[in-house]
């Protein structure tokens, strides 16, 4: 590990301090598998966060792909194994030193210093270990040390649809330079210490003799005292991993088929205010035609007809349209219609556009196109409608607010009613 250049933590004070301000909101999920190279990645980048999470009563697992024999590359067969059993122990000591010593260790036995030459197998490993997953965390991707990097893909790719997606870097630290465009901190948030927190991480860190100490034949130790200054902060970083691709039919169809209003929007609070606060905000009292991409079970719908001469309405998924043809049966002016996005969209001229919880499911890709073909069908002085929960699915590529810079970026569009809620977004942008 020596001989490359080294980035001091105090160069790393500015930019955490500007560009990490998120919170991560990793304490709600039930189930957490964190998937680690070696073992002490997961300490040294998330021994604060496991002590929290153990504290709370999560569910936690650990994978860790090779036992780190690896670490001194010039030692013989038998210093390997000596080295495999040794880190092994280490970590059972640091679990304890965390004060989670029935923390559930995976581990899969791949060879150090070689997950690239075995990233399919190392995905098809984790597939099943992540399949009841809530959230699964993982070393960035694109960390400088190549068995992170590959270790990240392969969590990343085996995850499951249902699960939020988080990275944890590690050698970014010490080997990048914090100006690197590489760096997501728009994905970044932190995960505050107590000062006991800090104190037990420490600790934990300090059973990983193995890497505190120098080689068998002279090597520089591992975890050298510059090296693990970046894990003595206050805090620790994690990077959101999104999706790229657009979520699939087949999930929400999933959805509808355990529940035939997966989204409660007849009974919740949070949908029934919503709604009210879409039409409110219409600056309109009438419009002619609504097209309304998306509708789920029609909740919105059939509200929406009481101020349009016609509203149309599609979904891709045939429950949410037999929903929402029901919901509008008695409504000539309702048509749900079984569509996708973007290929589906109606040969119509339309003065009103309504998108509640569905565009943060798209690929940028998608995304751009979709958008285009909704401007299209929007008349002159026709009004799009957004609306998005402020949370991030996990089925998603984005969250809210950056789905509706999209919008509010577009050239034909421009904005004349803007809601910040604690819970959801809402623009109202009129087609010039």
């Amino acid at each position: 590990m020596s001989g490359r250049p080294v980035t001091a933590e105090a160069r790393w004070s500015e930019p955490l301090a500007t560009r990490v301000t998120a919170a991560a909101d990793l304490f709600e999920h039930r189930r957490i598998v964190v998937v680690a190279a070696h073992p002490d990645d997961e300490t040294l980048a998330l021994g604060g966060f496991l002590q929290a999470y153990h504290d709370e009563g999560g569910d936690l697992t650990l994978v860790v792909a090779t036992r780190g024999e690896l670490a001194f590359p010039a030692a013989d067969h038998a210093e390997q194994g000596a080295l495999a059993r040794e880190r092994t122990g280490e970590l059972t000591k640091a679990l304890r030193a965390l004060g989670a010593p029935d923390t559930e260790v995976r581990w899969l036995d791949l060879p150090d210093s070689g997950l690239a030459d075995h990233e399919r197998e190392l995905t098809d490993r984790l597939r099943p270990l992540l399949r009841d997953a809530d959230c699964v965390l993982a070393p960035w991707p694109l960390d400088p040390h190549p068995d992170h990097a590959a270790a990240g893909r392969a969590a990343l790719a085996a995850a499951p649809i249902t699960a939020h997606r988080w990275s944890y870097p590690i050698w970014m630290w010490h080997w990048t330079d914090p100006v690197d465009s590489a760096i997501p901190w728009t994905r970044a948030a932190r995960i505050p210490l107590t000062p006991t927190r800090q104190r037990r991480k420490a600790v934990a860190l300090a059973a990983f003799a193995s890497q505190l100490r120098p080689g068998p034949r002279g090597e520089p130790a591992i975890l050298d005292r510059s090296m693990l200054a970046h894990f003595a902060r206050d805090h620790e970083v994690v990077f959101r991993e999104p999706r790229e691709d657009s979520a699939p039919v087949e999930r929400f169809g999933a959805l509808y088929g355990a529940n035939a209003d997966p989204w409660d929007t007849r009974s919740s609070w949070y949908e029934r205010r919503k709604r009210q606060v879409v039409l409110a905000s219409l600056p309109r009292e009438h419009y002619r035609l609504a097209i309304e991409p998306g509708c789920g079970t029609g909740a919105l719908t059939v509200q929406l007809q009481e101020r349009c001469d016609r509203v149309l309405a599609f979904d891709p998924v045939p429950e949410a349209v037999a929903a929402a043809r029901a919901a509008g049966a008695r409504a000539v002016t309702v048509a749900a219609v079984p569509a996708d996005m973007p290929a589906d969209l109606p040969d119509v001229r339309a003065d009103l556009v309504v998108c509640s919880e569905i565009l943060y499911y798209l690929s940028d890709v998608d995304l751009k196109e979709t958008v285009a073909e909704l401007v299209s069908v929007l008349e002159p002085g026709g009004d799009f409608v957004a609306v998005h929960w402020r949370g991030w699915p996990a089925e998603a590529p984005r969250d809210a607010v950056a789905t509706h810079a999209v919008l509010t970026e577009h050239p034909a569009l421009r904005t004349v009613v803007e809601h910040t809620d604690e819970e959801f977004l809402l623009h109202v942008l009129r087609r010039s």
